[in-house]
């Protein structure tokens, strides 16, 4: 096993490296850079996008121009000093070629060094360490709630496939995976939130504005009113494949001959299904939880923190790539990157320790 992890381990290096060429050749095509940015603030205009998005025949007046061949202005310079433009290029570190950036940008983060944010004035990583916590709150109690529902949920369809009950259970799971997040968000602030019918949870928020007047108990409480909304939203739809999944697992070990023979020696149905037939069909789900959370914590963050006014990773990015912030943008790539990378290969540790008849390295072998 030991030399199956150093292997993955060492295989992080060439996958993480292509992740980031891939993305960092893409931002080179990507119109409104950094420093068009700071040249539509400096004029006044709040961001590049409104001036692409104005007439060409007012270019002129609002201090825009087109991209000409290369060597022109930016878009955006005309009517500002070339040295302002110099500078702008020395301070993001646009007066080096692309590939020395690259390399600069590749050394630092080795060294763990990941910079500051262009517009923010701040470490990276205290952007990070800042957010997280939100985040953290939505993936992880998402993922809890989802498991803490689903495998009892998907045991009692599996011994009673086929039933009524069996039947409007997966209904009701299909509705709730095909209704979006955000859409169920919605309906919930609407309903919940003071929207036009009941004010019984806030509106915004992971915690009231006297949080520090609170006692230990008062702010575990305040935490959990806010909390709740957006974490329903976020699981709503992870109940169908960790139920399905946990249905399907129990049925397929069920029908093999190691229960039957169990049931032959005189075992109650329950110590056969919790005694036996539980951790063999639970393997693929237990060994998963470390996938799911980070796909919890990654995927719905953004809508769900947006409508909830959550200040968290989510919106973080969307904010950061929205004005061409490249020192979070590419930290935050390479930190989660690395975390999904760090996270496929403790989905496999859990495999082994859910199962020790697990052996990744004779199967390679």
């Amino acid at each position: 096993m030991g030399a199956y992890i150093l292997r993955r381990l060492l295989l992080i290096i060439p996958t993480l490296l292509g992740i980031m060429v891939i993305n960092f050749a893409l931002v080179q095509f990507v119109p409104g850079g950094p420093v068009e940015q700071a040249i539509a603030r400096a004029q006044g205009q709040g961001d590049v996008f409104g001036g692409f998005a104005g007439n060409q025949g007012d270019a002129g007046a609002s201090g825009l121009e087109d991209a000409g061949p290369a060597g022109d202005e930016y878009v955006g310079a005309r009517g500002l000093p070339p040295e302002f433009i110099e500078q702008l290029e020395r301070e993001f570190g646009f007066d080096k070629p692309p590939l020395e950036r690259f390399g600069m940008m590749l050394w630092n983060y080795v060294r763990l060094d990941f910079g500051d944010s262009y517009f923010r004035s701040v470490g990276v990583i205290d952007l990070i360490i800042e957010k997280m916590p939100v985040s953290i709150s939505l993936g992880l109690w998402s993922t809890i709630i989802a498991y803490l529902v689903s495998i009892p949920l998907g045991i009692r369809k599996a011994v009673r496939d086929g039933s009524s009950f069996d039947t409007w259970t997966s209904g009701m799971i299909i509705v709730a995976y095909a209704i979006p997040g955000f859409l169920f968000a919605i309906l919930l602030l609407v309903l919940l939130a003071g929207g036009s019918y009941w004010q019984i949870f806030p509106l915004r928020g992971l915690t009231s504005d006297n949080w520090d007047q609170l006692s230990l108990g008062g702010k575990i409480a305040d935490y959990f009113w806010h909390i709740t909304l957006p974490v329903v939203a976020s699981t709503i739809s992870a109940f169908a494949t960790l139920t399905l999944l946990t249905k399907n697992s129990f049925l397929d070990e069920i029908k093999k001959q190691y229960v039957m023979t169990a049931r032959a020696k005189g075992l109650t149905e329950r110590r056969v299904l919790y005694g036996h037939v539980f951790r063999n069909a639970m393997l693929i789900v237990i060994a998963g939880f470390p996938a799911v959370f980070i796909g919890v914590f990654f995927a719905g963050s953004l809508i769900i923190e947006t409508i909830f006014s959550l200040d968290g990773l989510g919106r973080l990015g969307f904010e950061a790539a929205v004005a061409r912030d490249y020192p979070i943008v590419f930290g935050t790539l390479f930190i989660f990157g690395l975390i999904g990378l760090l996270v496929g290969i403790l989905s496999d540790l859990m495999y082994v320790l859910v199962d020790p008849r697990i052996d990744f390295e004779r199967r390679e072998g």
